[in-house]
Protein backbone atom coordinates (compact mmCIF):
# COMPACT_ATOMS: atom_id res chain seq x y z
CA UNK A 1 0.00 0.00 0.00
CA UNK A 2 1.44 3.33 -1.00
CA UNK A 3 0.35 7.04 0.39
CA UNK A 4 0.83 9.84 -1.59
CA UNK A 5 1.24 13.55 -0.53
CA UNK A 6 2.76 15.56 -3.24
CA UNK A 7 2.70 19.04 -1.56
CA UNK A 8 5.87 18.23 0.43
CA UNK A 9 8.27 15.17 0.33
CA UNK A 10 8.75 12.74 2.78
CA UNK A 11 10.50 14.17 5.64
CA UNK A 12 10.83 17.46 4.85
CA UNK A 13 8.47 20.70 6.07
CA UNK A 14 5.46 21.28 5.70
CA UNK A 15 4.30 24.68 3.95
CA UNK A 16 2.80 26.86 6.25
CA UNK A 17 -0.50 27.49 3.93
CA UNK A 18 -1.03 23.88 5.74
CA UNK A 19 -0.51 24.78 9.19
CA UNK A 20 -2.78 26.27 11.74
CA UNK A 21 -0.10 28.80 13.03
CA UNK A 22 2.75 30.38 11.08
CA UNK A 23 6.28 32.55 12.14
CA UNK A 24 5.40 36.32 11.77
CA UNK A 25 6.50 38.92 10.48
CA UNK A 26 6.84 40.50 14.29
CA UNK A 27 6.08 38.67 17.22
CA UNK A 28 5.39 34.66 17.55
CA UNK A 29 2.28 34.16 16.27
CA UNK A 30 0.06 34.18 13.53
CA UNK A 31 -2.88 32.30 12.11
CA UNK A 32 -2.12 30.65 9.03
CA UNK A 33 -4.23 29.18 6.18
CA UNK A 34 -4.78 25.77 7.96
CA UNK A 35 -5.52 24.06 4.45
CA UNK A 36 -5.42 20.00 4.52
CA UNK A 37 -3.01 18.94 1.99
CA UNK A 38 -4.47 16.64 -0.75
CA UNK A 39 -4.00 12.85 0.03
CA UNK A 40 -4.22 9.51 -2.02
CA UNK A 41 -3.18 5.96 -1.80
CA UNK A 42 -3.39 3.18 -3.48
CA UNK A 43 -2.74 -0.49 -3.56
CA UNK A 44 -4.79 -1.84 -0.90
CA UNK A 45 -4.99 -5.29 0.44
CA UNK A 46 -7.87 -7.47 -1.01
CA UNK A 47 -10.61 -8.10 1.16
CA UNK A 48 -10.29 -3.90 2.58
CA UNK A 49 -13.92 -2.17 3.21
CA UNK A 50 -12.63 1.12 4.36
CA UNK A 51 -9.90 3.35 5.27
CA UNK A 52 -9.26 5.61 8.10
CA UNK A 53 -6.59 8.39 8.12
CA UNK A 54 -4.96 9.62 11.53
CA UNK A 55 -2.13 12.70 11.38
CA UNK A 56 -0.46 12.79 14.72
CA UNK A 57 2.13 14.89 16.11
CA UNK A 58 4.23 12.78 18.92
CA UNK A 59 6.54 15.47 19.67
CA UNK A 60 4.12 17.94 21.68
CA UNK A 61 5.47 18.45 25.16
CA UNK A 62 3.79 16.27 27.99
CA UNK A 63 4.15 19.75 30.37
CA UNK A 64 2.65 23.18 29.25
CA UNK A 65 4.69 24.96 31.86
CA UNK A 66 7.00 26.22 29.61
CA UNK A 67 5.13 26.63 26.91
CA UNK A 68 4.69 29.84 24.75
CA UNK A 69 5.97 31.79 27.77
CA UNK A 70 8.64 34.66 27.01
CA UNK A 71 11.91 34.27 28.66
CA UNK A 72 11.11 30.28 28.16
CA UNK A 73 12.25 27.54 26.11
CA UNK A 74 10.55 23.94 26.12
CA UNK A 75 13.80 21.40 27.57
CA UNK A 76 14.63 18.83 24.43
CA UNK A 77 14.46 16.24 27.30
CA UNK A 78 11.15 16.91 28.49
CA UNK A 79 8.84 13.60 27.70
CA UNK A 80 6.29 13.81 24.68
CA UNK A 81 2.78 13.14 23.82
CA UNK A 82 0.60 12.34 20.96
CA UNK A 83 -1.36 15.67 19.34
CA UNK A 84 -3.78 14.56 16.60
CA UNK A 85 -4.29 16.97 13.70
CA UNK A 86 -6.87 14.60 11.69
CA UNK A 87 -9.04 11.82 12.67
CA UNK A 88 -10.94 10.56 9.90
CA UNK A 89 -12.74 6.97 9.79
CA UNK A 90 -15.80 5.01 7.63
CA UNK A 91 -14.18 6.17 4.52
CA UNK A 92 -15.68 4.08 1.34
CA UNK A 93 -13.61 1.48 0.00
CA UNK A 94 -13.54 3.10 -3.38
CA UNK A 95 -12.18 6.08 -1.86
CA UNK A 96 -8.65 6.92 -2.51
CA UNK A 97 -8.26 10.30 -2.07
CA UNK A 98 -8.91 13.42 -0.44
CA UNK A 99 -8.59 16.48 -1.94
CA UNK A 100 -6.89 19.91 -1.02
CA UNK A 101 -9.09 21.89 1.04
CA UNK A 102 -12.04 19.44 1.32
CA UNK A 103 -11.73 18.45 5.34
CA UNK A 104 -10.53 22.63 6.11
CA UNK A 105 -10.28 25.57 4.50
CA UNK A 106 -9.14 28.01 7.49
CA UNK A 107 -8.93 27.79 10.62
CA UNK A 108 -12.62 28.14 12.32
CA UNK A 109 -12.61 29.81 16.11
CA UNK A 110 -14.09 27.33 18.11
CA UNK A 111 -14.00 24.29 15.80
CA UNK A 112 -15.70 22.83 12.80
CA UNK A 113 -18.20 20.11 13.47
CA UNK A 114 -17.76 16.49 13.68
CA UNK A 115 -19.24 13.86 12.21
CA UNK A 116 -20.44 12.21 8.74
CA UNK A 117 -18.69 14.34 5.77
CA UNK A 118 -19.18 13.82 2.03
CA UNK A 119 -15.16 11.44 2.50
CA UNK A 120 -16.05 9.61 5.65
CA UNK A 121 -16.54 10.31 9.25
CA UNK A 122 -14.01 12.65 11.43
CA UNK A 123 -13.87 12.61 15.43
CA UNK A 124 -12.37 15.66 16.91
CA UNK A 125 -8.79 16.68 16.87
CA UNK A 126 -6.62 17.39 20.07
CA UNK A 127 -7.12 21.17 19.33
CA UNK A 128 -10.85 20.11 21.79
CA UNK A 129 -8.21 19.89 24.65
CA UNK A 130 -5.44 22.83 23.75
CA UNK A 131 -8.21 25.22 23.62
CA UNK A 132 -10.88 23.88 26.38
CA UNK A 133 -11.69 27.16 28.94
CA UNK A 134 -10.23 28.94 26.04
CA UNK A 135 -13.76 31.90 25.86
CA UNK A 136 -12.81 32.62 22.27
CA UNK A 137 -11.89 29.14 20.71
CA UNK A 138 -13.16 26.52 22.57
CA UNK A 139 -15.30 24.21 21.23
CA UNK A 140 -14.81 20.65 20.21
CA UNK A 141 -12.87 21.05 16.58
CA UNK A 142 -14.00 18.05 13.61
CA UNK A 143 -11.51 17.05 10.97
CA UNK A 144 -8.22 18.75 10.15
CA UNK A 145 -6.36 21.65 11.85
CA UNK A 146 -2.98 21.69 11.14
CA UNK A 147 0.60 22.65 13.07
CA UNK A 148 1.04 24.76 15.92
CA UNK A 149 3.88 23.68 17.58
CA UNK A 150 5.21 25.96 20.63
CA UNK A 151 7.42 29.22 19.15
CA UNK A 152 9.69 28.41 21.88
CA UNK A 153 9.94 24.31 21.64
CA UNK A 154 13.80 23.70 21.14
CA UNK A 155 13.17 20.51 18.93
CA UNK A 156 11.46 20.28 15.48
CA UNK A 157 7.76 18.58 15.41
CA UNK A 158 7.15 15.93 13.70
CA UNK A 159 3.91 14.82 11.74
CA UNK A 160 2.92 11.46 10.58
CA UNK A 161 0.01 11.52 7.97
CA UNK A 162 -1.12 7.58 8.01
CA UNK A 163 -3.84 5.75 6.19
CA UNK A 164 -5.38 2.15 7.12
CA UNK A 165 -6.93 -0.23 5.03
CA UNK A 166 -9.55 -2.06 7.21
CA UNK A 167 -11.94 -5.04 7.10
CA UNK A 168 -14.88 -3.60 8.09
CA UNK A 169 -17.27 -1.60 6.53
CA UNK A 170 -17.54 0.94 9.67
CA UNK A 171 -15.83 1.49 12.66
CA UNK A 172 -18.32 1.76 15.89
CA UNK A 173 -17.73 5.58 17.00
CA UNK A 174 -19.86 8.47 16.90
CA UNK A 175 -19.80 11.70 18.63
CA UNK A 176 -16.87 13.47 19.63
CA UNK A 177 -14.54 10.70 19.26
CA UNK A 178 -10.55 11.22 19.28
CA UNK A 179 -7.71 10.01 17.82
CA UNK A 180 -6.95 7.27 20.25
CA UNK A 181 -10.74 5.89 20.77
CA UNK A 182 -10.15 5.67 16.37
CA UNK A 183 -7.15 2.92 16.96
CA UNK A 184 -8.85 1.60 19.67
CA UNK A 185 -11.76 0.66 17.52
CA UNK A 186 -9.07 -0.18 14.80
CA UNK A 187 -7.54 -2.66 16.53
CA UNK A 188 -7.69 -6.09 14.59
CA UNK A 189 -8.91 -4.66 11.47
CA UNK A 190 -6.00 -3.40 10.19
CA UNK A 191 -4.94 -4.99 6.75
CA UNK A 192 -1.97 -2.36 6.06
CA UNK A 193 -1.20 0.55 5.96
CA UNK A 194 1.30 3.63 4.68
CA UNK A 195 3.04 6.72 6.31
CA UNK A 196 4.01 10.19 4.87
CA UNK A 197 5.70 12.56 7.12
CA UNK A 198 6.47 16.19 7.39
CA UNK A 199 8.02 19.18 9.72
CA UNK A 200 7.12 22.28 10.95
CA UNK A 201 8.21 24.42 13.46
CA UNK A 202 7.22 28.18 14.77
CA UNK A 203 10.21 28.38 16.62
CA UNK A 204 12.56 30.33 14.26
CA UNK A 205 16.01 29.78 15.52
CA UNK A 206 15.26 26.29 14.36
Amino acid sequence: MKLTLNAWANGQPIPANFAFGQIPDEGHFELAQNINPAINWDGAPTGTKSFAVICHDPDVPSSGKDVNKEGKTVPADLPRVDFYHWVLVNIAADTHEIAEGADSAGVTPKGKAAGVQGHGTTGINSYTDWFAGDADMGGNYGGYDGPCPPWNDSIMHHYHFTVYALDVEALNLEGAFTGADALAAMKGHVLDQASHMGTYTMNPNL
